[in-house]
């Protein structure tokens, strides 16, 4: 009985160690190994640099508190944008902890006569990292950004409208804007100084 167990015992052993080897370590490497050729900036994170220093990543959301920039979703992660713990509120409609919390969102929201808030920038996301903003939420604070950069409300719609990302292959996702990279083209259009009103 025992011989038969270790002469059992031995394959399993050796099947464990050899896929151990095959799925842990030698395929994992070569993924690895390819997506550093083949896709360098999205296997290193998507990160975004300026003046060679990084400043956040096309991938993860951040928030922006001056009125100088465009703000993105509100984030239920952590204590707010925190990558290591990426999560929704999980509120429900019903949820009265969500309902104060849309509320003080619309209040410190600038608003603009007759117009509405779009919703996403009162409300978190599913991951609370969404780096995106719909172009409604995008054009609804030029107002407040081009009065804060003393620019051309059509200067700044322009740049909006330059960056605003097209379904995938035209049907999949929704239209969305990177906020990050929208505010980043705006610090440096501002630093021009090519678009100030005269």
């Amino acid at each position: 009985m025992l011989k038969e167990f270790a002469s059992s015992l031995r394959p399993a052993l050796v099947m464990t160690g050899l896929f151990a080897l095959l799925l842990g370590l030698a395929y994992p490497a070569a993924i690895t190994a390819v997506a550093q050729v083949a896709f360098p900036a999205q296997a290193n994170g998507s990160l975004l640099a300026v003046n060679g220093k990084v400043v956040g990543s096309r991938l993860i959301g951040q928030g922006f508190a001056s009125p100088r920039y465009f703000h993105g979703r509100p984030s239920a992660a952590g204590s707010g944008y925190d990558a290591s713990a990426s999560s929704g509120s999980n509120l429900g409609p019903a949820s009265q902890a969500l309902q104060s919390r849309v509320r003080d969102a619309l209040k410190a929201m600038p608003t603009s006569p007759g117009a509405t808030v779009p919703p996403d920038l009162v409300t978190t996301s599913a991951s609370g990292l969404d780096p995106h903003i719909s172009p409604e939420a995008a054009f609804y604070q030029i107002p407040v950004v081009a009065a804060n950069r003393h620019l051309h409300q059509a200067t700044v719609r322009t740049l909006v409208e330059a960056h605003v990302e097209q379904p995938l292959f035209g049907v999949l996702g929704e239209p969305r804007v990177n906020v990050l990279q929208l505010n980043l083209a705006l610090d440096a259009m501002t630093a021009s100084g090519a678009h100030r009103p005269s």
